[in-house]
């Protein structure tokens, strides 16, 4: 970060007799708190990051990077001072932005479910609000540090300064969830302009129907063709290069291991072709010419004349059993035609399960590289208890105190198996970067558990007995023990910043809101 007072002092107006009152050092402090000057400054910033991250993360699988789903940009700000405050850095650190929560959270409409059915410019709106908290971090804890440089001396003032000159930006990627692409590839093109605009240097896509979405842990997925996934992809990529984001990241979602379903039949014009790989999933039964029935549609595979299983819904089966197969063929299709990252929604936090899909697929794409949604929809105590409960019978030990069925009663909680099976899931995110190829490790949805779990603790008690010591005890306190910046919310509001400008804008003659008699100061 430069801090070189040349680069104000230059500005040609600088030296004119009515720009007397300017002072260039304040100049230098609001640029430097202010780095990034627009949502294609961060998408620039943030895509080479992202870049160079995979690019580690090929040369040593340790380097994994995670990210949490954040609903507001509080609460994306939050995250960041407090991934600063604990680890001093935010490395291999993103934001990730939840469709789901979009639709459930961020509606006009309401709480809604994840069904493509919340306002497609809500997406973009809450990429610019998740920069905007995540800027005035910067300033914010710039300006502290300015204040502190002004009151110190020696020693301190060149330690000050040294902080100041290594100063590390709150600003981290964004993976932000663009659905199915809002529509067809046109309306994706538009969509992802926006989202870009707004700072996105990553967007994942589905490869659903768009107008009939579903949540990855839902019934009722209906996949598209190929030929129609990667016009979106297309569309995204077009969007990057023309807003010159040229390192923009594309993350392709196939939903194919969930997914029974799909609206067409892929145009085939040679045996072996995508489309033809892809309706050789379909449930048929062969039928013959005096077997076809009034509206019957039919195909010839293999040479012979066959009947898709077609539903009321006028949709289309795939045969039981084949969702790891077209997830596969899925996923290397995408990264073979300008997808960068691949998405593999399942049923379990099960690494055997992921690994054995990406060795399929590395077979072709060495270097392929996962993002994988560690799902609150998972029950991760009893999928791992029961993991290891099927561990240990299968290599011959006893089990007969276990109960596979109920290994969530908290009766087990102190036992050898909830142990190891904790264990597992505390190394989940390093043991699947190692063993399962994922580059990036996600939770769609915490923000939004947490912030009912704690507005569930805080109700129980400040309603209850406990009235105000609920909160003091169960909040305040915690906050000004734990060193939570939000405890002086009158700061973190931007109090101080304000009073700095105030100072710069109106000298001696500004009224301050930080004198003697403000709350903040008892803390």
């Amino acid at each position: 970060m430069s801090n070189n007072l040349n680069d104000i002092k230059d500005i040609e107006r600088m030296d004119s007799p009515n720009w007397n009152s300017i002072n260039p050092e304040y100049v230098q402090r609001m640029r430097l708190q202010n780095q990034f000057k627009s949502g294609i400054d961060i998408a620039k910033y943030t895509s080479s990051i992202m870049r160079k991250d995979m690019e580690a993360y090929d040369n040593n699988h340790e380097n994994y990077t995670q990210s949490l789903g954040c609903w507001h940009g509080f609460i994306g700000q939050q995250k960041l001072i407090s991934i600063k405050k604990h680890f001093h850095n935010t490395d291999r650190k993103y934001l990730y932005l939840s469709g789901w929560m979009i639709a459930a959270l961020r509606s006009e409409f309401g709480p809604l479910p994840d069904q493509s059915m919340h306002e497609k410019t809500s997406v973009a709106s809450l990429i610019k609000e998740l920069y905007t908290f995540l800027r005035q971090a910067d300033a914010r804890e710039l300006g502290g540090l300015f204040r502190e440089l002004d009151n110190a001396e020696g020693e301190k003032k060149l330690e000050v300064q040294n902080k100041i000159d290594n100063f590390q930006t709150h600003i981290v990627p964004i993976i932000a969830d663009i659905d199915a692409g809002f529509g067809n590839e046109e309306a994706t093109y538009l969509m992802a302009k926006q989202m870009i605009e707004a700072g996105a240097c990553a967007i994942q896509i589905e490869n659903q129907v768009s107008d009939e979405k579903q949540c990855g842990h839902q019934d009722g997925k209906v996949t598209v063709p190929h030929a129609d996934f990667l016009a979106k992809i297309n569309a995204v990529r077009y969007a990057f290069l023309e807003l010159g984001v040229d390192d923009g990241v594309i993350v392709a979602r196939t939903d194919s291991l969930g997914a029974g379903l799909t609206k067409q039949i892929a145009v085939t014009k040679e045996k072996g072709d995508l489309g033809d790989q892809y309706n050789s999933f379909l449930d048929v039964e062969e039928v013959t010419a005096d077997q076809m029935n009034h509206g019957d549609v039919l195909i010839n595979q293999n040479g012979k004349l066959v009947r898709p299983k077609r539903l009321p819904s006028n949709l289309y089966k795939f045969k039981e059993g084949t969702g790891e197969a077209r997830c596969i063929l899925d996923s290397i299709t995408s990264l073979q035609n300008g997808a960068d990252l691949i998405w593999i929604e399942t049923e379990k936090p099960h690494i055997g399960q992921i690994g054995g899909m990406m060795n399929e697929i590395k077979k072709v794409i060495p270097n392929a590289k996962l993002v994988y949604n560690n799902s609150p929809s998972f029950n991760w105590t009893l999928n791992f208890r029961q993991q290891v409960y099927d561990q240990w019978k299968e290599n011959g030990k006893d089990v007969s105190e276990y109960d596979r069925g109920d290994l969530m009663n908290e009766k087990y909680d102190a036992t050898e198996l909830s142990d190891q099976a904790d264990e597992k899931i505390r190394t989940f995110q390093m043991d699947a970067a190692k063993e399962a190829g994922i580059f990036h490790h996600l939770i769609t949805l915490p923000t939004y558990h947490t912030a009912a779990l704690s507005t569930d603790n805080l109700a129980k008690e400040y309603f209850g007995d406990q009235a105000m010591l609920g909160y003091v005890k169960g909040v305040q306190r915690k906050e000004i023990r734990q060193g939570i910046a939000c405890v002086k919310h009158q700061n973190m509001a931007g109090s101080d910043m304000g009073d700095d400008h105030k100072e710069y804008f109106a000298g001696e003659a500004a009224l301050k809101a930080s004198g003697k008699d403000n709350t903040m100061n008892q803390f």
